[in-house]
């Protein structure tokens, strides 16, 4: 028995598969031949500089930014589709991203923002909640320790407090990942601790965690690949330890660098 349920999981495609895919806009390419394969529930970080295409990554993978056509093939395929639909897109992976948070800078409470994951809506609008749907938001805002945030607008809480509930949203129709894309840009490091805190706590319940990022402190000690980005395309990709190094990261930021490690965390020096 375990072996069938292990020959089904290899089965399963990859959440995210890339081969040759190449984005321009306007005159620039800023994803250049990228190949990438990304599965379902894995914890991941995807490192590097401003500018290195990462968010257009992201962008590509929700159908914001569609390849052009190249003379080599390309795959670009969300869990074995060709063709995915973005509320289909939901159901296996939640993203938040800063985009997203301007977009709810509002006088919405942070209890209806987490609700509103149900309806993929900004807000309810008079949309009604289920009993199933008011305990699954009161679980999540447990789990990401902002309970007592629920009933106060998104306008009146911090960056960071207001990041949570985004979060709290993404995870409602419960997907098997969640992407992060740059998530603490802006947050002093109280509010830092409380987000990292809480994103290791989503990691430690299963979900995969996919993280967007040029820092390396935002690496949680549960990311075990590192998928590094410079100048659009690929530049590394490796278990965590063999890409976090001097020589490494040197290059990818292309500054000498010291890298240390203390209790699974990460720190960039000497720059």
């Amino acid at each position: 028995m375990e072996g069938d349920t292990a020959r089904g999981m290899a089965q399963e495609p990859p959440l995210v598969e890339f081969e040759n895919v190449t984005v321009v806009r306007g005159t620039t390419r800023v994803l250049d031949s990228v190949t990438l394969s990304l599965c379902e529930g894995e914890n991941v970080a995807i490192l590097g500089p401003n500018g290195a295409g990462k968010s257009s990554l992201v962008k590509a993978i929700t159908r914001e930014y569609y390849p052009v056509i190249a003379e080599e093939p390309v795959t670009f395929r969300f869990h074995g589709e060709d063709i995915w639909d973005v509320f289909d897109l939901r159901s296996f992976i939640g993203i938040v991203s800063n985009d997203l948070q301007y977009t709810f800078t509002r006088t919405i409470t942070g209890h209806e923002i987490i609700l509103s994951g149900f309806f993929s809506s900004i807000g309810l609008f008079n949309r009604e909640t289920t009993p199933d749907m008011e305990g699954k938001a009161k679980a999540i805002e447990r789990l990401l320790g902002i309970e007592r945030l629920a009933d106060r607008p998104m306008n009146s809480l911090s960056s960071g407090e207001a990041r949570r509930f985004l979060i709290g949203r993404a995870l409602v129709p419960g997907p098997a990942t969640l992407l992060l894309d740059e998530p603490t840009s802006s947050l002093d490091l109280s509010a830092l601790h409380t987000f990292r805190q809480a994103v290791r706590a989503i990691a430690q319940s299963g979900t995969g965690i996919v993280l967007v990022t040029h820092n390396l402190h935002d690496i949680i000690p549960e990311i075990t690949r590192i998928v590094m980005m410079k100048d659009g395309r690929i530049f590394g990709d490796g278990e965590k330890t063999a890409m976090l190094t001097d020589e490494k990261i040197g290059l990818l930021f292309s500054v000498p660098v010291h890298v240390r490690e203390e209790n699974g965390w990460y720190y960039a020096t000497g720059y």
